[in-house]
């Protein structure tokens, strides 16, 4: 398989849930993934959705999309939004900052590679 410039491992793993395969961006993404499916499985996680999108729009204007990793809800209700981070780039590090200030109430969760 090909590497990215950051070392990361396109890796391909099979959804618990619904039987298909997923590929995800670095070996540690599809490793969070697994833990975030059995998380839900014992029900201390819910609504787990994959790659999210944040528009950042600044004054009408568009200036980029945030993705993250992994969006859910734990026990307590509350939206946990998750990046699983080996590099954190100055664009990474912009973006995080973006949505933070843009979607208030949302902060980014880094999840260690």
């Amino acid at each position: 398989m090909k590497r990215s410039k950051y070392r990361a491992v396109r890796t391909p793993v099979v959804d618990p849930k619904t039987g298909k395969t997923i590929t995800f961006a670095s070996k540690a993404e599809a490793k969070r993934f697994l833990e975030l499916r059995l998380l839900e499985r014992a029900e201390e996680i819910n609504r787990l959705e994959l790659q999210p999108e944040y528009p950042c729009v600044v004054e009408g204007e568009h200036i980029c999309t945030y993705r993250a990793d992994f969006r859910y809800f734990d026990k307590g209700n509350r939206r946990v939004v998750e990046d699983v981070k080996g590099v954190r780039t100055p664009e990474y590090r912009l973006k995080k900052a973006l949505v933070e200030a843009l979607y208030r109430g949302t902060k980014i969760v880094e999840v260690k590679a």
